[in-house]
């Protein structure tokens, strides 16, 4: 199995914090778009690194368009010299409409269009063949010489996409070089709900399981002393308590019978009682969730729940940035 580490969230340490991973036998490192550009950080990892890949996990898709993203793709996958994964998520409808003043509709539908439509994009400039992508969502049809890169010569990017449920996992499956789980998600919705929507998609698209990576950021509890371990399971609460309060994420609670909770972390979340609402993820929530073991213990416990259906995992845990305790797991991901 792969494993990969993330590169926090402030930019000025991405370079270094990535030629630690590597330095380290990390497989891939991955920047997330929360307060800060998810591929700023990568193009100043790419000039301190050669072998890693170099991912975002994720970029926000619909805060951008096609033309946009395979821009942005093609020139980090050329200053990575062929390394760089365009992880791309959907977000949320309220995030989009509001926070990114975009328009929402047909999630699954939408992602699969943008998809072709950069896949397009990329096409013309590869071969010079002219532009003409028209979709529901997108239309492409102008690319003057001026605004054509011409040949990328690492050829194009690899894209991830995120996904929960079930419609835009088939269309990871349908049109993607690899899915990137969801953080909130279990062993069990990975097996009965995950897995057979991936093959539904790569039925669709005319390709096999070999064609897909998936990558799952696997949320772990772990620490060198009993202050640190709990310290890591009550930050693990509160981002469980954080997503199982989304609509979207619904669906994976209530697999479990955990429909309730779903209800009453939606209750606070709309009276704002953020803090309050870790205490409603007990211990075998969370021991559904997250991989609760000894640092030493984590690749091991990871193996035997995910081993035989994920490609590579990236420890999802507070502090879990390449350092020497969690770099020191990296061999035994590997066997």
């Amino acid at each position: 199995m792969k494993v990969d580490a993330t590169l926090g969230f402030d930019p000025a340490d991405a370079a270094a914090t990535a030629a630690t991973a590597e330095a380290a036998g990390y497989d891939g490192v991955w920047t997330a778009e929360t307060a800060h550009d998810p591929f700023l950080p990568l193009a100043l990892a790419a000039e301190r690194t050669t072998r890693v890949e170099l991912g975002t996990g994720i970029a926000v898709a619909f805060a951008r368009n096609p033309m946009t993203l395979a821009v942005v793709a093609n020139d980090l996958q050329a200053l990575s010299r062929g390394r760089f994964v365009l992880g791309l998520g959907s977000q949320i409808k309220p995030h989009i409409e509001k926070r990114y003043s975009m328009p929402w509709s047909h999630p699954a539908a939408r992602m699969r269009e943008l998809v072709l439509a950069m896949r397009a994009i990329w096409a013309s400039w590869a071969d010079g063949s002219r532009l003409f992508f028209r979709g529901q969502f997108y239309r492409h049809t102008l690319m003057p010489p001026l605004f054509d890169p011409g040949p990328n010569p690492y050829g194009t990017a690899k894209v991830f996409l995120a996904a929960v449920g079930p419609r835009m996992t088939e269309v990871a499956g349908e049109v993607a070089d690899g899915l990137l789980v969801h953080g909130f998600t279990t062993e069990r919705y990975l097996r009965e709900v995950t897995l057979p929507a991936l093959e539904r998609g790569l039925a669709a698209g005319g390709r096999s399981r070999a064609n897909v990576e998936i990558s799952l950021p696997g949320m772990v509890v772990t620490g060198a002393t009993d202050a640190e371990v709990d310290a890591s399971a009550r930050a693990v609460r509160a981002q469980l308590a954080f997503y199982g309060s989304t609509p979207a994420y619904r669906p994976v609670l209530e697999l479990h019978g955990w429909g309730d909770l779903h209800a009453e972390l939606h209750a606070r979340s709309k009276r704002g009682e953020w803090e309050a609402m870790a205490d409603l993820v007990d211990d075998e929530v969370l021991g559904t969730f997250a991989v609760v073991a000894p640092l030493a213990d984590v690749p091991r416990r990871v193996l035997e729940r995910f081993g035989d259906v994920v490609d590579r995992f990236t420890v999802y845990a507070p502090g879990a940035e390449p350092g020497d305790r969690f770099s020191a797991m990296v061999p035994a991901f590997h066997g």
